[in-house]
């Protein structure tokens, strides 16, 4: 009986080790016509959610999105960062502090570690056409610590 949980143990712990390699699944965000954006977490220890309301090339200046993820870090200060490219090439590096200690945007701004973050609602971004074509687009949260609260590398094809 012995050896035989010994067995069970150790094929428990090689398959952990196995499945802890494996990338997070693909999700879409949105699929229209033109327009089709899909993300992966980064973040080799979490995923999230994230959708959009509107999936056009027209993108409007207010935008509704749904984001959701349990906190590993305290989030006093949250900063976006967005890096896109187009054939390996960078076209645009952007910052944004989400979530400043001395004006928070958001409800959620100071959850603490172990806390959900829900957000459904719009965000405020320039309004612009999407070109045709197929970028790389990297986004980092992250607090005033540099840690990151969610990483995701997505992927816009528009036609």
């Amino acid at each position: 009986m012995k050896g035989f949980t010994a067995a069970l143990l150790i094929w428990t712990l090689l398959s952990l080790s196995r499945s802890s390699s494996k990338a997070w699944p693909t999700h879409m965000v949105c699929r229209d016509g033109n327009l089709e954006v899909l993300y992966q977490s980064c973040d080799p220890l979490q995923d999230f959610g994230f959708s959009v309301d509107q999936c056009s090339k027209h993108l409007k200046s207010n935008l509704n999105i749904r984001f959701g993820i349990i906190l590993r870090e305290d989030i006093k200060e949250l900063f976006l960062d967005i890096a896109l490219f187009t054939k390996g090439s960078p076209i645009l590096n952007f910052s944004y502090p989400i979530c400043e200690e001395d004006l928070p945007k958001f409800s959620f701004c100071g959850r603490r570690k172990g806390e959900q973050i829900y957000y459904a609602g719009p965000i405020n971004n320039p309004g612009f056409e999407i070109l045709q074509g197929e970028y790389q687009v990297l986004l980092e949260l992250y607090n005033e610590h540099r840690s990151t609260v969610a990483c995701a590398n997505a992927t816009v094809v528009c036609s």
